[in-house]
C-alpha cells in the first residue's frame, strides 16, 4: 500500500489544488520534503478514506487559486 500511496501523493502534489496547497504550505514551514509528502500520503488517505465512507465524488473545497 505504501509505494502506491507515495506515487499518488508524488503526482497528487504537483496536480491536486489541495494537496499542492498543503504540501507547498509545509515546506513553506520548515518541513523536510520527505516529510512533507508523507503528510500528502496520509491526507490522501484520509480523503480518499472518507469519500468511501461517504460514497461522494471528489469535491476540492476550500482552496484558494
Amino acid at each position: 500500500m505504501r509505494p502506491v500511496l507515495y506515487r499518488a501523493a508524488l503526482s497528487a502534489k504537483t496536480h491536486n489544488p489541495v494537496l499542492r496547497v498543503f504540501y507547498q504550505r509545509l515546506v513553506d514551514a520548515g518541513k523536510p520534503k520527505k516529510v512533507a509528502l508523507v503528510a500528502c500520503m496520509r491526507k490522501l488517505l484520509t480523503i480518499l478514506n472518507a469519500m468511501l465512507r461517504d460514497r461522494a465524488a471528489w469535491q476540492p473545497q476550500g482552496v484558494e487559486s
